[in-house]
C-alpha cells in the first residue's frame, strides 16, 4: 500500500509537470496555472490508483480519470470564470496514449521488412494497439464531455 501510494506521488508529480508545460503551450493565464497542474496530477494518478491499485483495465479507468478531470475543469471553470476547455485539456494531456500510438506505427513500419509469417503476427499486434489507441483517445473526449452533457442545460451559443 505504501508502496503505490509512493508511485502515485511520483506520477502525480510528473503528469503536473506535463500539464505545467502544455499549459505554458497553450499560453493559459496565470492564475489559471495551478488549477491547470491539479487537473492533470490528479488525473492521472487516479488512472494509475485505477489500474495498480484495483487491477482495472487501461480503458475504464482512463474513462473515470477523465470524467474526474472533467468534472475539476467545470469547477474551476465557474470558480475563475475561464472557459472549462482550458483546464480539461491541459488535465488530460498526460493521459494521452501515445505508447500505444508509437508501437502502432513501428509495428506497421517493421512489417514491411519482416518474412510474410512473421508480418502476420506484427500486423495483429500493430492493429490491437491502434484499436486500444482509439479506444483510449475516446474515453478520453467521453470522459472530459461528461459533466457538460450531465449537468448543462443551457446549449452552448456558437
Amino acid at each position: 500500500m505504501i508502496e503505490l501510494l509512493g508511485l502515485m506521488l511520483q506520477d502525480a508529480f510528473w503528469s503536473a509537470i506535463a500539464a505545467l508545460g502544455f499549459a505554458l503551450l497553450f499560453n493559459v493565464p496565470r492564475r489559471a496555472l495551478p488549477y491547470c497542474v491539479l487537473a492533470g496530477a490528479v488525473g492521472h494518478s487516479t488512472r494509475l490508483l485505477l489500474i495498480d491499485g484495483f487491477q482495472a483495465n487501461i480503458v475504464p479507468a482512463t474513462l473515470a480519470a477523465a470524467t474526474l478531470v472533467g468534472f475539476i475543469a467545470k469547477y474551476c471553470a465557474r470558480h475563475l470564470q475561464i472557459p472549462s476547455m482550458i483546464f480539461a485539456v491541459c488535465g488530460a494531456i498526460p493521459m494521452v496514449p501515445g505508447v500505444f500510438a508509437f508501437q502502432t506505427m513501428l509495428g506497421i513500419l517493421q512489417i514491411i521488412w519482416l518474412p510474410v509469417d512473421v508480418a502476420a503476427d506484427m500486423l495483429v499486434i500493430a492493429a490491437i494497439n491502434a484499436i486500444k489507441t482509439g479506444l483510449l483517445l475516446g474515453a478520453l473526449a467521453a470522459g472530459i464531455v461528461a459533466p457538460t452533457l450531465l449537468f448543462e442545460r443551457q446549449q452552448p451559443v456558437v
